[in-house]
């Protein structure tokens, strides 16, 4: 019995020998995937415990106490009403996080069915499909915001839906393409004939198949949606006061920039920070769904 054969039953199976499976490896090595898992994993939690990570209560106001400079009472300082910044920063973790995930979940839903089905029948139904999308696309999509958060008012009801309405268009363009690719394989072919219904092959052979873009495309859109939301509550369209938000934080010390900067620069960084983590997030799992295919 060779060396090589005693190592690769010791390593067990599938583990591709002492160095383990090459998959494993690169997974193991994947910086950008640990480095954003790392960060997303941090704000979820700074967010999900915020009562217990917050030193102040968020929107409780105290005259007395405002601009004052980063301290040991505040980390952060206080803004003009001397609210406490470092605890309206992580409460802000929570809402724009919740709106960032709640608004993507609708359009990816529409999005995806939409695209399945045209990309899996194509004709008529991919001409249906194709129309929507091109007309959407034909709006700058600020644009279309802007004027659906105009119509439907402020808060997070009229961001649910009016991101429900315009944010579908990728997960079509991009399911329905890889949806009709995998229509000609041999595979889904064989599963027509063995007499599945259409339905059944969409959902439990097309669909799986598809996932890894629907991922990476979902996790890269969450940043997207976060950075329109934090737009909207910038320009007083988006959460409405008291709620803590990212966005109405920034514009709020937009008038301290040169005496105070860290009324804008903390939440300002919060967001860069969350930004880059989920973008980088994306970026790992790509790099892992590309070498597992």
């Amino acid at each position: 019995m060779t060396v090589e054969t005693i190592s690769s039953i010791l390593s067990g199976p599938g583990d591709g020998g002492a160095g383990g499976h090459p998959t494993r490896r690169r997974r193991r090595r994947s910086g950008t995937l640990i480095a954003g898992a790392v960060i997303v994993g941090i704000v979820l939690l700074a967010a999900a415990f915020a009562p217990l990570v917050a030193t102040h209560d968020p929107i409780v106001q105290d005259l007395t106490a405002g601009l004052q400079p980063p301290s040991a009472a505040h980390w952060l300082g206080t803004d003009q009403l001397g609210r406490d910044i470092w605890s309206r920063i992580v409460y802000a973790a929570r809402t724009d996080l919740r709106v960032g995930v709640l608004a993507v979940a609708t359009p990816a839903v529409l999005g995806i069915a939409l695209g399945l089905l045209a990309g899996y029948f194509g004709g008529w139904t991919d001409r249906i499909a194709s129309y929507l999308v091109d007309t959407n696309l034909a709006f700058p999509f600020y644009v279309i915001v802007l004027a659906m958060v105009t119509l439907l008012g402020t808060g997070e009801g009229a961001i649910y839906l009016t991101f429900a309405l315009v944010a579908w268009v990728n997960y079509t363009r991009v399911v329905g393409v890889v949806t009709a690719g995998f229509a000609r394989e041999n595979w889904v072919l064989a599963a027509r004939g063995g007499g599945l219904g259409h339905v059944r092959v969409m959902v439990r052979h097309v669909l799986p198949n598809a996932l890894p873009q629907i991922v990476v495309l979902v996790v890269n859109d969450i940043v997207f949606v976060i950075l329109a939301v934090v737009t909207l509550s910038y320009l007083g369209l988006g959460i409405q006061p008291p709620t803590p938000d990212w966005g109405g934080m920034i514009s709020d010390g937009q008038a301290f920039l040169t005496s105070r900067p860290w009324i804008s620069l903390a939440p300002g960084a919060a967001l860069f920070v969350t930004a880059v983590g989920f973008s980088l997030l994306a970026d790992g799992i790509a790099d892992v769904l590309r070498d597992e295919r």
